[in-house]
């Protein structure tokens, strides 16, 4: 079953959309009145014209494309960004520039994907102990390689 979200489109592009029926995001595009030059390392806030009412315990994530990534070096800071239920603002994505190259940002190119998800709330318990387990406090990498 499908859960209907509302969204304002306030730039010329197309909503956003799957691209397949077994995609799990929508491809976000950029809204720009001119072309974006990144240079190597640097970080911009690209506007997207979309404006978002999701439903009460939903969230939106912006994640990176794929394709921009390896052939470009552009990735989503922040990732994924979390677009919760009660904002109302423009969706806008963080782009880096990880590559050693300055990179072109035009209007109407898909530069982020947004994925929906319903979020289950938590009641936070204070105790004094918790449960121990055989991994305990072994973290990054605690596993080694296999």
């Amino acid at each position: 079953m499908s859960t209907a979200v509302q969204i304002v489109n306030k730039s010329h592009h197309p909503l956003p959309e799957y691209a397949t029926t077994g995609s799990s995001g929508m491809d976000i595009r950029a809204f720009l009145t001119s072309p974006i030059t990144m240079a190597p390392m640097e970080r911009v806030l690209i506007p997207t014209g979309l404006f978002l009412a999701l439903p009460e315990n939903w969230e939106a994530q912006i994640r990176p494309r794929s394709g921009l990534a390896i052939k470009q070096g552009l990735t989503c800071l922040n990732t994924p960004g979390t677009i919760d239920a009660d904002y109302r603002g423009e969706l806008k994505v963080i782009l880096i520039n990880l590559s050693n190259e300055p990179q072109l940002i035009t209007d109407g190119d898909r530069i982020a994907q947004m994925v929906f998800q319903k979020v289950e709330k938590v009641i936070l318990e204070k105790v004094e102990t918790i449960e121990a387990t055989e991994r305990g406090v072994g973290g990054f990498g605690h596993t080694g390689k296999k």
